[in-house]
């Protein structure tokens, strides 16, 4: 990304100005490596495979979350907007690029940024717009208006609302809520079932790893995203012969 970024001549570069506190590394580190050890002390518990297959992820958690931290950037270039994530980079161009906007973050935490910037595209599709929000930028609402008339010129093209491309981030928009939605559900199943993984193992029953960890939680998952999307579904004509 970095070279490639730069040869298009870099306009806008949002990074993290707020340094990440020691305690959260620590903590991460901490969970990681307690979960390392309950995973692989006794091993009865779980067989090869799945011990392999676990810590494996809890690995590539910690890394993801390392790099996230480390390489999570935002560009403005002549060509677009970059977002560079853990391992990959997603560009705009800017006749792609519908509109920008400004949304509350949802079950914000005191000291945390309360506003977020998310880009959307002609297709409907939103991005994130990573380190541009009150959080990182001291003049936020002055810095969302410039990058507005940074955009505007480079689209060359006033902002104007579309009926149909609303139509679509309304759609893509319910689809995510239900995927959103039935993901943490699945979570809460996941943790119900470790629970209930290690109820079995302090009464001498069989553990059945596989079939509890995740069997259980993936069907959870399909079954509450099926629900989740008809539901949504149903609503839709509903929502759209609403009076205004």
């Amino acid at each position: 990304m970095g070279q490639d970024v730069h040869e298009r001549g870099i306009e806008r570069e949002y990074g993290r100005r707020r340094r990440i506190r020691r305690g959260w590394f620590a903590f991460m580190g901490i969970a990681v490596g307690n979960s390392f050890y309950q995973m692989n002390r006794d091993p009865n518990v779980f067989g090869d495979g799945t011990r392999l297959v676990i810590d494996a992820l809890l690995l590539w958690l910690f890394v993801w979350a390392l790099l996230t931290s480390w390489r999570r950037h935002t560009f403005v270039t002549a060509d677009g907007i970059a977002v560079r994530g853990a391992v990959r980079t997603r560009r705009r161009s800017w006749h792609d690029i519908y509109d920008i906007r400004v949304e509350p973050r949802r079950n914000q935490r005191s000291g945390d940024s309360q506003w977020l910037t998310f880009l959307y595209d002609n297709d409907g599709r939103r991005l994130l717009l990573p380190h541009v929000d009150d959080g990182q930028l001291p003049e936020f609402g002055a810095e969302i208006d410039d990058l507005r008339e940074t955009a505007a010129r480079h689209r060359g093209m006033a902002w104007e609302q579309r009926p149909e491309v609303e139509e679509r981030i309304r759609r893509h928009s319910g689809h995510r809520k239900a995927w959103e939605r039935a993901t943490s559900g699945a979570l809460l199943v996941l943790l119900a079932m470790f629970l209930v993984t290690l109820w079995r193992v302090a009464t001498g029953r069989d553990t059945e790893p596989v079939l509890l960890l995740v069997c259980v939680p993936l069907g959870a998952f399909a079954l509450l995203a099926a629900l989740l999307h008809w539901r949504w579904a149903r609503l839709t004509p509903r929502a759209k012969s609403a009076p205004h």
